[in-house]
């Protein structure tokens, strides 16, 4: 049975490198009866990949695979998100499948049964095959119980021969994959120029002066953007606005909250809840009964105790404390026993005052500066006002106040100060610690007593009257709205309700905003009948109803020049002021700090060291790649034109350049361009057979 766990265990591990290269993807929600009007029709289709139409039942099987292996693997049922990764993680299984492996039979790429043998009992063991067949005694693979296990197969149950057949599966899989992949990364080869220019990019620096002139110090309203210009940039980098197919939506949410009345009543419920806990005989009974959460009988110091019991210490054994309210959420604690632990807790707050320097000076001026602040307090300063003008670490923002500590957790001088105290109050000195001098008080004497809990806690839920109220204001809404004009006329009839927007949804995503679980949402913005216009039912998402109306269909390809209109325009304004300020710094002559004095003071002139061509930054600039590539092709003196740069126009003088040693060895260097350009190739290979696979994903009308 252990061999047939660890099976089971690693017949997952394919799925990862079935994922690797494939985009990601989120699907989520369950089957739609087959006469769903969001089907259309009875079709049974999910999607088409290289030519292959998926069918659903084909799906399933890998789907229902994975969540097998996956439940197996982490003892429990998926939730909903985890099926929506386990669905993508089929849909990329299949993708891997069809349009990996027509690529592997063009070029000859296939994983023999000698291959596979060799990986399971053979020379060459599969790691996970010798993970999962290693003798624990020994510690040695014993090829012996992979020969036992295979013979005996049939006899482990009906699951175990598909278990082993997915495992082979994904052997062969992955050493096809690697087959691949070393194709593709022995096709890389790196020159010694090449290696010798990313050598020198790496590790050379120069030394600038900039003049350099903000797109910002040009008012956006100087600059007049045409629609003819916006075409023409678009076009000059169609590349930029490549798009996936989304909708957009506007929408309401109506909140079922607990009503006034729903609080009234639950006020009364606990009132008598409140009774029957102080006169429970067995309390871990009774809040196991009552609860939302479970009974801990675990005993606590004062600084473990919820924080409504802190402010009522000493506590009394057998008494409730209560009902404290939160939000929607209701607590009753009732201390069911109080001893004396071994360890002692207090309570303090203290102002630290650190030394600018290790200088006896310097120290001699902090213990100077507490000693005065402690006058002040103990002439009657409010102590959480001095921490919060005169505190020097985390604790000033909240008065100084530490809460709660058990001995010996301070640092020895702080902790032996606090529990060496027989009282509350102001200690009378300063105390000295590796931190600096801190002015200590004890806002709750010294203890060694600890608490045992039981704490019943309850979420206010609303009634069903509550929720029928919420979801009659949601439902008319929704039957009174036929279109866009009567739901935006209807929303601003009722007060109550705020209008919110969700531009360009992609069809697999399950979150819409902060709606975490709006698939039924999104698949009826992609049903095959909603048009733009149409207003949805009533649809409930996280404890409230939503109702939305379809605004807009974006399909996959590019995006059109309105619906980025506003990032158009302020790309193509860049260009233009670039223009203008070019245009002015034309011709002129003189100095760096000359030419700046002479555009006017827009213009800014700094010197920095350090610069590197592999980062592209300029300290106070910020990222200028094309600025840094033509300083770094300049000659030792020598002045560029005015670069049209990401957030400016500069012109940049060459101080040094601090040229690298010449490489006694460009192996290294070779192997890490190498790794990347490998790495690099392959990615790009699955992103061109993905894209020339042709992929149809229609998943939307089914999940």
């Amino acid at each position: 049975m252990a061999l047939i766990n660890k099976i089971r265990e690693k017949s997952g591990w394919a799925v990862g490198a079935i994922a690797i290269g494939l985009g990601v993807f989120v699907v989520g929600g369950d089957l739609l009866g087959p006469n769903s009007r969001l089907l259309g029709n009875n079709a049974t289709t999910v999607g088409e990949i290289a030519g292959e139409e998926i069918e659903y039942q084909e799906f399933d099987l890998v789907y229902q695979q994975l969540r097998a292996n996956y439940e197996n693997q982490s003892g429990r049922a998926a939730t909903e998100n985890e099926l929506a990764m386990l669905r993508e993680q089929a849909w990329n299984q299949l993708i891997y499948k069809i349009a990996l492996q027509k690529e592997y039979d063009r070029l000859g790429i296939e994983v023999t049964e000698e291959e596979l043998a060799d990986m399971v009992q053979g020379n060459n063991i599969h790691p996970s095959v010798r993970q999962a067949f290693t003798n624990p005694q020994t510690g040695e693979f014993d090829r012996n119980q992979v020969v036992q296990y295979l013979q005996n197969l049939d006899q482990m149950g009906p699951e175990s021969r598909p278990m082993w057949v997915n495992f082979e599966q994904g052997l062969a899989a992955e050493r096809a994959q690697t087959k691949y992949s070393n194709l593709l990364s022995k096709s890389v080869y790196i020159t010694d120029a090449e290696a010798k220019n990313h050598y020198y990019a790496q590790n050379s620096s120069a030394s600038l002066r900039v003049l350099y002139v903000p797109y910002g110090t040009v008012s956006d309203s100087t600059v007049q953007v045409t629609d003819a210009q916006l075409r023409d940039y678009f076009e000059r980098h169609k590349a930029l606005y490549k798009v996936e197919e989304g909708r957009s939506i506007q929408y309401v949410t109506i909140p079922v909250t607990a009503s006034g009345e729903d609080s009234t009543y639950y006020q009364q419920d606990v009132e008598s809840l409140t009774q029957q806990f102080a006169a429970a005989s067995n309390d871990s009974a009774f809040v196991n009964a009552n609860s939302d959460v479970p009974y801990d009988g675990t005993y606590a110091h004062p600084g473990e105790l919820p924080s409504q019991l802190t402010d009522q210490l000493p506590l009394e054994e057998g008494k409730v404390y209560g009902p404290f309210t939160n939000n929607n959420s209701m607590a009753l604690h009732k201390v069911v026993d109080v001893r004396e632990g071994d360890v002692a807790a207090a309570k303090a707050s203290h102002i630290l005052f650190k030394p600018e320097g290790d200088s006896p000076e310097a120290k001699a001026a902090a213990l100077a500066r507490a000693n005065e602040v402690l006058a002040q307090l103990k002439g009657g300063a409010d102590f959480a006002q001095m921490a919060a003008q005169h505190g020097t670490d985390g604790t000033a923002s909240v008065g100084g106040n530490l809460g709660w500590f058990q001995e010996g957790r301070m640092v020895a001088p702080f902790d032996k100060a606090v529990f060496g105290a027989s009282s509350t109050g102001l200690l009378p000195n300063p105390v000295e610690t590796e931190y600096g001098y801190h002015i200590i008080k004890i806002t709750a004497p010294k203890t060694k007593q600890q608490f045992k809990i039981a704490s019943l806690e309850r979420t206010l839920e609303p009634s069903d009257a509550t929720r029928d109220a919420a979801y009659a204001v949601a439902d008319e809404l929704s039957g009174t709205s036929e279109n866009l004009k009567e739901f935006d006329e209807n929303v601003a009839a009722n007060k109550s309700l705020v209008k919110e927007e969700a531009v360009n949804i992609g069809k697999n995503n399950i979150l819409v905003n902060n709606l975490t679980t709006a698939r039924e949402l999104v698949r009826w913005t992609y049903a095959k009948d909603t048009e733009v216009g149409d207003v949805s039912p009533v649809f409930e998402i996280n404890d409230q109803f939503v109702v939305a109306v379809l605004t807009g269909k974006r399909e996959k390809g590019y995006a059109d020049i309105e619906s980025v209109r506003e990032e158009l325009t302020a790309a193509v304004r860049d260009e233009l002021k670039a223009e203008q300020i070019i245009n002015k710094l034309k011709g002129a002559t003189g100095t760096l700090d000359q030419i700046a004095a002479s555009y006017g003071a827009d213009a800014i002139v700094r010197s920095v060291d350090n610069i590197s061509l592999t980062n592209g930054s300029i300290d106070g600039l910020g990222f200028e790649p094309k600025v840094v590539g033509r300083a770094f092709g300049l000659k030792e003196g020598s002045r560029s034109a005015p670069i049209d740069g990401q957030g400016g126009v500069a012109i940049v003088e060459l101080q040094s350049l601090n040229k690298a040693a010449e490489p006694t060895s460009l192996v290294s260097v070779k192997e890490q361009l190498r790794n990347m350009r490998s790495s690099q190739a392959e990615s790009n290979a699955f992103e061109a057979i993905k894209e020339k696979a042709e992929i149809k994903d229609n998943r939307v009308r089914f999940f």
